[in-house]
């Protein structure tokens, strides 16, 4: 049998044993959050609740919610699964001013009610799958409302919470009658936290009571947790003023190419040795430039799978911030030669061990952030080696 339908039958069963006994508990003068008298806090933890919607989450009796309503101003709706259970509550305090009895799925009655100011659940949200409760409630909740879950720890054979996500049998003791199985998630602190964290809430404290018999081995939690805001599907951004910027930063790329004969490099009109590379246009990834500015200066054919970002260099030149990113390329096509109306030509292989003098700055500091071992001076820059595609 499912767990949540063993639930259901248990608590009928439960509430068809109350109703023979004839038996109502008494509305608590204080609100308590373990089976214990006097253990733990009292309803202060929901916050201001006068005049707000709680919702009480397997109310029960019934008992709770008239408490809230009548010390506290509330307007409560207690909302039971059990037909027994909710025959109970109505029948002991159907006329109490601020209070409602709805029998239905908890979920099920979310989906459509209006968000409540707080909601409450004593003993009873560890009976139904929290991957349909708590989305439900997210719903069902205010953003900044308050949730309080008084969930078992460890029971009366000493076993304690779980770390994994999966109900195990415990009981409902009634007395002079059998125990009734039951399917509980009895579940470890951090679990709980975390499902209430990716269902968008904010978890703020759990503390745990223990019986106050020192020979006695349960455990209550505490759970204080808030529904967290709505976030916007999509995040808005502002544009860009109108008016260009003034000129303060340039963007580039220089590409290593490695064969067996050495490093590709070309001459500069100026007369400089340089690695190909140039700008990175607009729309442009630096892969996407590294191709393109080899095609353009050189000829050679490659593809950006086959381009390996090294990282950034950066450094200041004439009030200009100068960012370059180098790149080592595994993989082309063709042989290069000068191209018509490009700045650079003359492409020859260089061992790395006759390397020319008179390097362009961008190349040099390109190449000992490849290899640190080369023996080729240049102004300092800053690099931040990028981390290698997973």
């Amino acid at each position: 049998m499912p767990a949540e339908d063993a639930n259901t039958r248990a608590w009928q069963i439960y509430g068809q044993r109350q109703l023979a006994r004839a038996y109502t508990p008494p509305v608590p003068e204080r609100l308590g959050w373990t089976p214990w008298e006097g253990i733990g806090p009292g309803a202060e933890v929901l916050g201001h609740v006068t005049g707000r919607r709680v919702l009480d989450i397997g109310s029960g009796a019934g008992h709770h919610a008239v408490h809230l309503a009548q010390a506290h101003g509330a307007r409560v709706t207690g909302i039971e699964l059990s037909p027994t259970q909710h025959e109970r509550a109505v029948g002991a305090h159907a006329d109490v001013d601020g209070v409602e009895f709805v029998q239905a799925d908890v979920t099920e009655y979310l989906a459509g009610a209006e968000p409540f100011d707080a909601a409450y659940a004593i003993g009873t949200l560890a009976f139904i799958d929290p991957h349909r409760s708590l989305p439900a409630l997210r719903d069902g909740l205010r953003p900044g409302a308050p949730l309080i879950l008084s969930l078992l720890h460890t029971d009366l054979h000493g076993s304690g919470p779980s770390t994994e996500l999966a109900p195990r049998e415990q009981t409902i003791l009634l007395r002079d009658d059998p125990p009734l199985p039951t399917q509980m998630w009895v579940l470890a602190p951090q679990l709980w936290e975390d499902l209430l964290t990716e269902y968008g809430f904010r978890v703020e404290a759990i503390d745990l009571y223990p019986h106050p018999d020192e020979s006695a081995t349960v455990i209550q939690q505490l759970i204080r947790a808030r529904r967290l805001p709505d976030r916007p599907a999509r995040i808005s951004s502002r544009p860009r003023s109108t008016r260009a910027p003034a000129t303060h930063a340039a963007v580039g790329v220089g590409a290593i190419l490695l064969s067996e004969q050495g490093i590709l490099l070309g001459r500069h009109r100026r007369g400089t040795l340089e690695l190909p590379g140039g700008s990175v246009e607009a729309g442009e990834s630096f892969e996407d430039a590294v191709v393109r500015e080899l095609a353009e200066e050189t000829g050679l054919v490659a593809w950006t799978a086959n381009v390996g970002l090294l990282g950034a260099l950066v450094d200041h030149v004439e009030d200009v911030l100068r960012v370059t990113v180098g790149a080592l390329v595994h993989a082309w096509q063709g042989q290069p030669a000068t191209q018509p109306d490009e700045n650079v030509g003359d492409w020859a292989w260089h061992p790395l061990d006759q390397l020319p003098d008179g390097l362009f700055v961008c190349s040099a500091q390109i190449l000992t952030s490849w290899r640190p071992d080369l023996p080729i001076d240049h102004p300092p820059a800053h690099f931040t080696a990028f981390a290698p595609a997973k």
